[in-house]
């Protein structure tokens, strides 16, 4: 009988080991296949881009004032004023709606309001952005032009409003999940030694949840500055400076928007087609500068004040 289990061991252990091995293998490959797109995402954008910046120059591209492809002038300043415009304003009502609802969420609400709250939340998230675009022209375009007498709604305004609650419920789960990491002897440690409820949660749970609050802030920047459709609908689309510059209601474009109202109307290997593709590539590089800055500090926070 030892002789024939012997046998039987040997040839599950091989199979567990060819089992270990496969899964290993296919998760290295799904790690490599992940760089190397995005390695294959970076060159495709700089090789396409690189005439437009050479022909331009990189300074002129960035910092003119017009972009105006008819007349071969593309400066960038207009887009990224308008995008730096939009994401503050949008990560603004993000901030003031989604922290403390993710903080009622995580510590105040009772059971039944949880239950309620929790899925209507994850429902939104889920709504695709055109859809937020179609409310944004029917509902915020109108009332914003109605109430403040504007020429058209379509502003720097619309879309702020609109994406930044289009992003609330991003916001909210990934802060919620932050604050319910926080161990619960922490929370009990504070509320044996005399504190309140409240006290508890603003000098325990908020500072040890820090790293996971901020990290998720940085990456709705990212989210927000890269949303296309519902941002093309109300903003106007219009690559021109704000008069004066920091004008919410005048109309405006941002990096997504232009890139989806031209692309399909520009000659294949134009210079406008590869100005286009170098707005493509600042985009990419904001977006990754963005989420690199999150881990940074995330990690940052967390060797300091141990947060979760």
């Amino acid at each position: 009988m030892n002789s024939m289990a012997h046998p039987e061991k040997r040839d599950l252990g091989r199979s567990r080991r060819y089992g270990d091995g496969f899964v290993e293998a296919l998760l290295f490959f799904a790690a490599i296949t992940s760089i190397l797109a995005m390695i294959l995402i970076f060159y495709f954008l700089t090789f396409e881009s690189f005439l437009a910046f050479r022909e331009v120059g990189i300074l002129d591209m960035l910092i003119g004032q017009k972009w105006h492809p008819a007349g071969e002038i593309f400066g960038m300043a207009p887009i990224i004023v308008g995008s730096i415009l939009i994401t503050f304003v949008a990560l603004f009502i993000n901030i003031l709606v989604g922290v403390p609802l993710a903080i009622y969420l995580s510590e105040l609400a009772g059971r039944r309001s949880r239950e309620l709250l929790k899925p209507a939340i994850e429902l939104l998230a889920g709504v695709p952005s055109i859809v937020y675009g179609f409310l944004g022209v029917l509902v915020l375009v109108v009332y914003l032009e109605r109430s403040f007498d504007m020429l058209t709604g379509r502003s720097i305004l619309a879309g702020a409003i609109l994406l930044g609650i289009m992003f609330i419920p991003a916001l909210t789960t990934i802060c919620e999940d932050a604050l319910r990491a926080v161990p619960k002897e922490f929370k009990e440690g504070s509320l044996a030694l005399g504190a309140t409820h409240w006290q508890t949660v603003r000098n325990v749970t908020l500072p040890a949840a820090s790293s996971g609050i901020i990290a998720a802030v940085i990456l709705n920047v990212g989210r927000i500055i890269g949303e296309t459709m519902a941002a093309l609908l109300v903003v106007g689309n219009v690559a021109r400076l704000p008069s004066p510059v920091f004008d919410a209601f005048d109309r405006g474009a941002i990096f997504t928007s232009v890139i989806a109202g031209e692309m399909g109307e520009v000659a294949h290997g134009s210079m406008h087609y590869h100005a286009l593709f170098a707005v493509g590539f600042v985009l990419l590089v904001i977006v990754t500068v963005i989420n690199i800055s999150a881990d940074l500090v995330r990690a940052a926070i967390q060797k300091k004040f141990g947060g979760y």
